[in-house]
């Protein structure tokens, strides 16, 4: 009996990640195509399935693959659609997961958001491995979440539950946000919130800095860290500012789920005790005495290089269930994920 495999893909603005993911949760093989090249649809789904066809071949697995995984930018878990894709020009509404089962033969195919297809990979093969409560935090361009609650990610009635990066930190004067509201969490903690508050502290304060050498639109977070790790007050101060509201915000998502963990994940995450230090000081002093010392903020066990396809290919392992298991097709869809057991 040969060992059984599914396909993960990640789908970005400019670069769609894919692999061969096998039930211990290794990346047999991975490749990738540029999305950002295809203004058509279909040709984009004619170029991704040449190149996943190919590396298929390569490692003798095109009858092993029992499921198709994909996280993209609006997907819609029960549709089977990328809706109104932000940065993907094929919008309004794209048959992702039909076309891509249509063009390998049938192949169940399931589709999610990039934040939730994190939480499943760190559920299935990361930090989150054995919990049936917590939430998923991803701190990248934006403020990504997925939440998991007895052991099933919450999609909601219509498959656009979770969306914590969107939660309104400050009501008054806040930052317009990228999805047209004002004082949304993504506006503040995301790396690009994080430039943001580097400008606004320069343009308002008067003490040195180093990002003061710097062209002031062209500041990013990486430069703020780099300044921060350098000894730089105002960098620092910037980090703590983005901590303390971070800290603030997953007060109120314990109260709402009273979740095992948060995990962190993303490029910011990985800012160490300049970003830990002032979130988890301000969680303390904000969470309900009643969930005080219940919750572990933690950060994800996922390589970076292979988060987004292991991610991904969590959900291929559930398009199989689903797709073998008649009651399971008609139940209301669930993400406990069971990973078949390795032959000898």
């Amino acid at each position: 009996m040969s060992k059984p495999y599914v396909m993960g893909v990640d789908i970005g603005g400019t670069n769609t990640v894919f692999g061969i993911v096998d039930a211990r949760g290794h990346v047999v093989a991975a490749d990738s195509i540029k999305t950002r090249k295809y203004t058509n649809f279909d040709d984009y789904i004619a170029d991704l399935h040449k190149s996943m066809q190919r590396l298929l071949e390569a490692n003798d697995a095109v009858d092993k693959i029992k499921g198709i995984g994909i996280g993209a930018p609006n997907a819609n878990y029960y549709t089977g659609e990328i809706i109104n894709p932000p940065n993907l020009p094929w919008g309004p509404i794209v048959p992702l997961a039909e076309k891509v089962s249509k063009v390998f033969g049938g192949i169940p195919v399931a589709i999610t958001n990039d934040a939730n297809a994190a939480a499943l990979g760190e559920m299935t093969y990361g930090a989150a491995r054995g919990m049936k409560d917590f939430i998923m935090i991803t701190l990248g361009t934006g403020v990504g979440s997925g939440i998991v609650i007895n052991g099933q990610l919450v999609y909601g009635q219509d498959g656009n539950a979770g969306e914590l990066g969107h939660v309104i930190m400050k009501r008054n004067n806040g930052r317009v946000c990228g999805c047209g509201r004002t004082g949304c969490l993504e506006a503040y903690c995301s790396a690009t919130g994080v430039a943001r508050t580097a400008r606004e502290f320069l343009e308002v304060r008067s003490e040195p800095s180093v990002l003061r050498n710097m062209e002031i639109e062209d500041i990013t977070s990486k430069d703020v860290y780099d300044a921060a790790v350098g000894g730089d007050k105002l960098a620092k101060e910037i980090f703590a500012y983005t901590g303390t509201i971070l800290g603030e915000a997953f007060a109120d998502m314990v109260a709402f789920s009273s979740p095992q963990a948060i995990i962190l994940f993303g490029g910011l995450a990985k800012s160490g005790d300049l970003l830990m230090k002032p979130l988890k000081e301000a969680f303390e002093r904000s969470v309900m005495p009643v969930f005080r010392g219940k919750t572990k903020i933690i950060l994800s066990e996922l390589k970076e290089s292979d988060a987004a396809v292991l991610g991904a290919s969590a959900l291929g392992w559930e398009a199989k269930y689903r797709y073998e298991d008649p009651a399971a097709k008609a139940a209301p869809a669930t993400t406990v994920v069971t990973l078949p057991e390795q032959p000898a």
